[in-house]
């Protein structure tokens, strides 16, 4: 059975810095991109990063130099390291396998950004 497990959001300051990662099972994790994606509230489902299965890495312009996102192929696990925190970066977070691929999704993370 497949599963995305997100973990890690939490209620942080203003540039304050937060990490999430999502376990993945049931799938070969290592040949797979995997992309982290938000949702914020009243808005439709973005892509904030992804990463090859080679390592290669991208993101959205709007978190660039602020987020970093690596992967463990090991733990089946990819990470988002979240840096300099905006109020506009509240939402929930959801990995996914990257196109053309996709698994069912997982529950997400909240990550709220408030004073």
């Amino acid at each position: 059975q497949v599963q995305l497990v997100e973990s890690g959001g939490d209620l942080v300051q203003p540039e304050g810095s937060l990490g999430l990662s999502c376990a993945a099972s049931g799938i070969i994790f290592s040949i797979y991109g995997m992309n982290w994606y938000r949702q914020a509230p009243g808005k439709q489902r973005e892509l904030v990063a992804g990463i090859t299965s080679g390592g290669r890495t991208n993101y959205a312009d709007s978190v660039k130099g602020r987020f970093t996102i690596s992967r463990d192929n090991a733990k089946s696990t990819v990470y988002l390291r979240m840096n300099r925190l905006k109020p506009e970066d509240t939402a929930v977070y959801y990995c996914n396998v990257a196109p053309p691929y996709s698994v069912p999704w997982g529950q997400g993370t909240q990550v709220t950004v408030s004073s």
